[in-house]
């Protein structure tokens, strides 16, 4: 199972005691007067932290694992045994834990939001009635809803003091900023300005594409000439922005923030690490559809431009849902204000959609640059033929670049791994392909479909790489988690690079690799950080109740990358490594320590710290990267 591989590393760096023997292989070198032992670094976080102690550590796991398996985790005991005494003369078994995907965890949305939820024409403030009248399953008592609405969060309204008018009315759990002595919603006049994100569904566009109403001449001329064989000519290619480049991270293929660094750093000598296993579940546990979101999105793009991404590119969209007009799905293309130069990654398996879904972004939304996600490893994708698996099907990949290249009018690129076996690389030879079918740049993450993160991305072939795709620039991508990295990165040849789990493990690594510095940041200063994505977050996915809750998940699940940083001050080595988990340590400060915590309660109380105390129902599933209710 996924966790233990991802916490052994960290398990065998303590050793049981002070922490004064050398840390091993795949644990990253700390101080010897900060480490502690797993049991002091919680009894340290339950006194400090003034909270009784929690139940799941006193109640102790065979396997040693700070996380307690919620109940359909468990092994099922047949025929009523409860297993707490074994038969005379016979060993007690120990019970183990059940491996693999857990099947019976929640992961469907909370219904409770609906019980007692206000109409949305009521909410908008609008002067008409509802269409619904009777039928509407949603409250028109605004006394009645008032009742049940639990307390608010703080006197102080992120929506309206950013942009003069909160949308959400009384339903915001900041409400008391912004609501008059009768209950009617303020509005501030001069603060009232238009909304800073760009690239939303057009209710009009909706209706049209999902009644098939929507042409697209351009694309069926380019699948007309395809299918003829008639190959067309590459269109010009448009010159490419320079710089570094974000796309949104949540530090995978579907949508991780990213980093492009120009040509003109400083470079140390390059050196080879042994990894102990992936840095993430989803790289061994399947997961389900619902469960595919990273931590990419749009409040944490915010946060890395703020710390000098020049290039942001959205998530992972797939093609097919954003022809039948799905609001989840274009939600992934909005674009704020502050990303001057962003691009949106698209993901699909036939010419006719992918074309298609391209002549429709060109004429809809405002972007830079569009990506073709050719390094998704996931098996939803690829036994689609999505993917890494378009790197088998050159016939179809061809024709996909092609048609995509005929119907845009901004530069096309493409993301590509090594290759979908773990030694048979594929790369070297579809480089001088994709040049010549019209892509404008291509991105090179230095790993295989096969290998995943289990060992170090392959900077020697991307060297190689660079040379079979010249004149086109080529991006290197992995295990980017330092300047140093990323200046061996630039010795490659490469044209720039790209950071995705760097970016989750400290989004100030664009800043680190400006000032070719190390920052030793303060927990005070992560808190800022935090502080800023509960406000970005808020703006983005409102400030009612499933507003709040879906940045507090957004959060956490970010929370579980950032845990993994270990501060520059208690290191004994510096920098640290991707492929390095921190032992148990005690920080310079409570906050620190707290920030270091694998625990999901200890997640949870930074969460509560930014966004008020969570509700009584709920459940955080790290393992998963997603939140559930019971």
């Amino acid at each position: 199972m996924a966790e233990g591989a991802a916490e052994a590393p960290a398990e065998s760096g303590d050793g049981g005691d002070s922490g004064a023997s050398a840390p091993e292989r795949g644990v990253a070198p700390i101080k010897a007067q900060y480490r502690t032992t797993k049991e002091q670094f919680h009894e340290f976080l339950e006194a400090k932290g003034q909270e009784k102690p929690s139940q799941e550590t006193k109640a102790g796991d065979p396997g040693g694992n700070d996380l307690v398996e919620p109940e359909s985790k468990r092994i099922r005991l047949e025929d009523g045994q409860t297993g707490e005494a074994a038969e005379p003369g016979e060993q007690p078994q120990v019970q183990k834990r059940a491996r693999g995907q857990n099947k019976g965890r929640p992961h469907m949305k909370p219904t409770h939001y609906d019980k007692n939820r206000l109409c949305p024409s009521l909410v908008q403030e609008s002067a008409a009635k509802c269409l619904f009248g009777d039928r509407c399953r949603f409250l028109h008592d605004v006394g009645r809803y008032l009742e049940t609405k639990p307390s608010d969060l703080g006197p102080r309204c992120v929506l309206f003091e950013t942009f003069g008018r909160c949308p959400y009315g009384v339903t915001c759990r900041f409400a008391g900023a912004h609501l008059g002595p009768d209950g009617q919603n303020l509005v501030q006049e001069e603060r009232v300005q238009a909304p800073p994100v760009r690239n939303g569904l057009d209710k009009a566009l909706q209706q049209q594409l999902r009644k098939r109403e929507v042409h697209f001449e351009r694309a069926e001329q380019a699948l007309r000439q395809l299918s003829r064989g008639q190959m067309p000519a590459p269109a010009p290619a448009a010159e490419l922005p320079k710089g570094t480049e974000a796309e949104n991270a949540p530090g995978q293929d579907s949508g991780d923030t990213q980093a492009l660094l120009g040509p003109d750093a400083d470079g140390l000598p390059s050196g080879s690490v042994w990894t102990r296993g992936p840095l993430t579940d989803e790289d061994v546990v399947r997961l389900r559809p619902c469960e595919k979101r990273k931590c990419g999105n749009l409040p944490f793009r915010r946060i890395c431009k703020r710390f000098g991404a020049d290039v942001t590119c959205g998530e992972m969209a797939v093609c097919t849902s954003l022809l039948q007009g799905q609001t989840s799905e274009w939600a992934l293309l909005k674009r704020h204000q502050c990303e001057d130069i962003f691009g949106v990654q698209l993901e699909g398996a036939f010419p006719d959609t992918m074309t298609k879904c391209a002549e429709l972004l060109n004429r809809t939304i405002d972007v830079d640059f569009v990506d073709i996600n050719v390094g998704c490893p996931i098996d939803l994708v690829y036994k689609k033929g999505g993917g890494c698996a378009l790197m088998n099907r050159s016939a179809k990949f061809q024709q996909i670049v092609r048609g995509m290249n005929q119907v845009l009018d901004v530069p096309l690129t493409v993301k590509i791994r090594t290759g979908v076996q773990e030694r048979v690389n594929l790369a070297h030879r579809l480089l001088p392909e994709l040049r010549d079918w019209g892509a404008a740049l291509v991105t090179l993450h230095g790993r295989s479909r096969e290998q995943r993160y289990t060992k170090l991305a392959d900077w020697q072939y991307i060297e190689q790489c660079v040379m079979a795709a010249s004149p086109m620039p080529l991006f290197g991508n992995g295990d980017i988690l330092s300047y140093e990295d990323a200046n061996r990165a630039m010795q490659t040849g490469v044209a720039g690079i790209m950071i995705a789990r760097g970016a989750l493990l400290k989004p100030w690594l664009f800043t680190e690799i400006k000032e070719q510095r190390h920052w030793d940041i303060s927990s005070s200063e992560r808190l800022a950080v935090l502080q800023d994505f509960t406000r970005y977050g808020l703006e983005h996915w409102g400030s009612d109740t499933q507003g709040v809750e879906k940045t507090r998940r957004f959060l956490l699940e970010w929370l579980s990358f950032l845990c993994r940083y270990v501060p520059v001050g208690l290191l004994e080595r510096l920098p640290q490594r991707i492929n390095e988990r921190p032992p148990y340590y005690l920080g310079r400060d409570y906050l620190e320590t707290l920030m270091a915590s694998q625990k999901a309660d200890d997640w949870i109380r930074i969460s509560e710290m930014l966004l008020g105390p969570v509700p009584p129902n709920f459940v955080f599933l790290p393992k998963h990267k997603a939140n559930a209710y019971k």
